[in-house]
Parts: C-alpha cells; structure tokens; sequence
C-alpha cells in the first residue's frame, strides 16, 4: 500500500542560514517559517487540515467577490461563496484548496505549480506558480499566474500568513502599518463602502508610527501605501523584547489587508489573536467588482499568453 500524504499534502523543507521554512503543497502553503528556532508566523501541523487559508496562496483573486457575483466585459458571473465566517461572499480565490505538484526543489527553494481549471463562475484556465526562496534577507514568496485561456481574464493574488512577533499576547505587540487610506466595509457581510483617512479612526488604524496595538480589533484593507527609494512599503510587528518579523512588498501589491486573529467566542477559542495576519494584495476588497467603486481597485486584467507576477517577502527583526 501506497504511504498516505499527511493532510496538508506533500512536505518541502528549505533552509538557508538561520532561516528554515516548510511549504504544504496544499494551497501551497506557508507551513511554518523560522529563524534561530524562532516563530515568525502562526503555523500548522503538517498531517492537520490546514485551518482556514493560514499560509496560504491566494488566486486568482485575493480577499473576496461580495455575494459570489460580479461582472467582466459585459457578463456576469456567480461563483461558489466560500467564506467560512457565514457571510455570503466568494473568499480568497480557487487555489487555496488545490494540490500544487513540485516544479523545482533545491536546499533553499522551492518552486509549486497548479492549474485553476475553467468553470462555472470563472471560465478562465490559470497556471499558477509560486517560489519560495530564502535568503540572507528572509523568505521571498513570488507568484506568477499566466492565463493559458483565449480571452483576458481577470487576476489577482496575495499571500495569507499570520505573522508573530514573540511569545508574548499580541495585546502587547507594537505594529507599524505605513498607510495613509483604510477601506471602510459594512458590518457583517464587509461590503465595501468608501476609502476613509486612517486620522479619521486614528486609534484604530494610523499605524505610520509604531504603537502597542492593544485591544483594537482590525479586519481592513489598506491603501495609499508609503515606500521607500526603492518603492517598498514595508509592515513591522514586534514584541515588548525587541524582537519580530517584518513583511515588505513593491508597488505590485498596492494594498495589504490586515487581521488581528478575532475568533468567535474570543479568548476561549483556540487561536484567538494568536498572530496578525499581513497579506499584501495586488488589488483591493470586491476588485472584480471595479466598475461600482469611485476609487482604483487595482484589479488587473491579463492577456491571453500574458501572465501577472507579484513577490513579498517575510525578516526576522
């Protein structure tokens, strides 16, 4: 008999100095990432059912389609509404789920690849492929969606991983978030509504200079990114010690979505604000809803032949 795959699909090891990262070929997945020993995002057993899309590769849209609908070149589409929260929206793409086949595996990366096939409510066919590769300066993840269909297809992606700063209550942690603009949603169902100044809620989510986070619970995506010479916004989260991670990406991913780890039930459920996720994204909440909003959602939109390539990378501080 054939050895059973652990739930979480296929294992890769990479390691490079100090840092050692494991990769799930379930939704390519973000398994574990280290350095001297050291947690720097919220990981998962790799014979357990990976929870949520922790870690994992979003694609080909990143966020969600509020109701599953939504409408490209005059035709409008109904896809499966996925999000686990009970709200009725299609949640962080079609490859999360998928199990990526090896392209290429050496000491210190490893190249995954997958194919979103057509169908009802995505009619496009996607090859999808990441690399995770480590570095003296981390681990860079970078995706690459070509679109292997006769039409232009709408694309995004993003990664999922929840970062952690220490051992300590992520009350106690200091985040830094270089954001000028907060999406404003609806309760419940997170609609969008209007981009809003982050000084409006400046407790809240003015981040530009590091502060404790506290009790402040955040499900938001964020815009109007500052960067540096080199166009890198870069997100910092560190424990009362000094030490943490960071999370840095280009002008491919004008938006980030941020999340403190709020779980029904609060404290008394296992992995309540256990770690923050930080998923740089190259289009905003609903994009391929772009036409109803007054602001550029950053969706993209890939030739036949033509592929969207976005990369963002994870440090120990």
């Amino acid at each position: 008999m054939a050895a059973v795959a652990p739930a979480s699909g296929t294992q890769y090891t990479i390691a490079e100095g100090p840092y050692r990262a494991e990769i799930a070929s379930v939704g390519a997945s973000l398994r574990t990432l280290t350095h001297d020993g050291r947690d720097l995002v919220l990981g998962f057993d790799a014979d357990e059912v990976r929870p949520g899309f922790r870690g994992t590769t979003l694609a080909p849209w990143p966020n969600r389609i509020v109701d599953g609908v939504y409408t490209f070149d005059g035709v409008e589409y109904e896809t499966a509404r996925t999000d686990a929260g009970g709200r009725a929206n299609a949640l962080h793409g079609l490859a999360s789920w998928l199990d990526f086949d090896v392209v290429a595996h050496d000491g210190s990366s490893v190249t995954l690849a997958a194919i979103v096939v057509p169908r009802t409510g995505y009619p496009w066919r996607i090859r999808v492929e990441t690399t995770y590769a480590l570095g003296a300066d981390g681990l860079t993840q970078t995706v690459v969606q070509a679109n292997e269909s006769a039409d232009a297809a709408p694309l995004g992606t993003g990664p999922h991983p929840y970062l952690v700063a220490g051992p300590g209550a992520l009350d106690t942690w200091t985040f830094e978030l270089p954001a000028a603009q907060v999406l404003e949603v609806t309760d419940g169902q997170m609609v969008p509504v209007a981009l809003r100044s982050v000084t409006d809620d400046a407790e809240r989510f003015d981040r530009r200079a590091p502060r404790v986070l506290g009790g402040v619970q955040i499900d938001h995506a964020f815009t109007g990114l500052e960067r540096d010479a080199d166009g890198v916004a870069t997100v910092r989260v560190s424990d009362p010690s000094g030490v943490g991670v960071e999370m840095a990406f280009g002008a491919d991913c004008p938006w980030v979505q941020v999340y403190t780890g709020d779980l029904p039930g609060g404290a008394a459920t296992p992995g309540n604000r256990a770690g923050i996720a930080v998923e740089p994204m190259t289009c905003g909440p609903d994009a391929f809803n772009a036409h109803k909003y007054d602001y550029d959602t950053g969706l993209q939109v890939v030739a036949p032949g033509a592929a969207l390539t976005a990369s963002w990378r994870i440090a120990a501080i």
